[in-house]
């Protein structure tokens, strides 16, 4: 019979002990874990700490930085700064201030023009209309960062000091049956598509039945 003075028994004795100990610095180490993950919501990619519908979040750019324009802000935008989430539109009697702050002879050219669109079975929706100067910021800065240069992303996002969205001068209409109708007869309203590249966007650029002026390339 083995004692506990038998070498085969200390050895399974310390294995024993050796186990016991890896396992409590394994929980602890997944405590840590879990804690630090409680500590830090909203990190799982496109889901904030509010959940689906937090509104949309982007480091303000560094000093200096491409696209910087000096916007001010804390780097939060939702409807009060214009924002109309991708994919979706809105109408244009909608109470929100992407309608509400648009230039008013704008507006009611454009209402008009729906009117009479909508008896030819066509439908207007707004994708875009004003926008504050930080979410125009926020705009131009995701364009950079998809187009690889400032120069390019100018192509097709201004900055919040040449945009006509941030003064309430110009709006963006879809689907493209109603650019169709609108490239056809916005100029009865005074309407006019601005930019070769945007078919959807629309400024009043003339008086009601007049010429428009030559689209512009690009918004740059």
């Amino acid at each position: 019979m083995r004692t506990h003075h038998d070498p085969v028994f200390r050895r399974r004795r310390v294995a024993v002990l050796a186990a016991v100990a890896a396992g409590l610095a394994f929980l602890a180490i997944g405590a840590a874990l879990i804690g630090a993950a409680a500590a830090s919501p909203g990190l799982v990619g496109g889901i904030g700490a509010g959940g689906l519908d937090t509104p949309i979040t982007a480091d303000p750019p560094a000093a200096g930085a491409e696209g910087d324009s000096g916007a001010s802000g804390d780097g939060v935008v939702d409807v009060e700064d214009g924002y109309i989430p991708e994919g979706e539109w809105i109408s244009l009697h909608d109470d929100v201030p992407a309608i509400t702050k648009l230039d008013a002879a704008l507006l009611d050219a454009t209402r008009a023009a729906a009117a009479d669109a909508a008896a030819d079975g066509i439908e207007f929706r707004v994708t875009s209309g004003w926008r504050s100067a930080e979410y125009q910021q926020q705009l131009l800065d995701d364009a950079v960062l998809e187009y690889g240069s400032l120069e390019e992303a100018r192509r097709f996002v201004s900055t919040p000091e040449g945009s006509n969205h941030v003064t309430g001068r110009a709006i963006d209409i879809g689907p493209t049956d109603a650019d169709s109708w609108l490239s056809q007869h916005g100029s009865d309203y005074g309407l006019c598509q601005t930019y070769a590249n945007e078919m959807w966007h629309f400024e009043l650029s003339t008086e009601p039945g007049g010429e428009c002026p030559q689209m512009l390339p690009d918004a740059s």
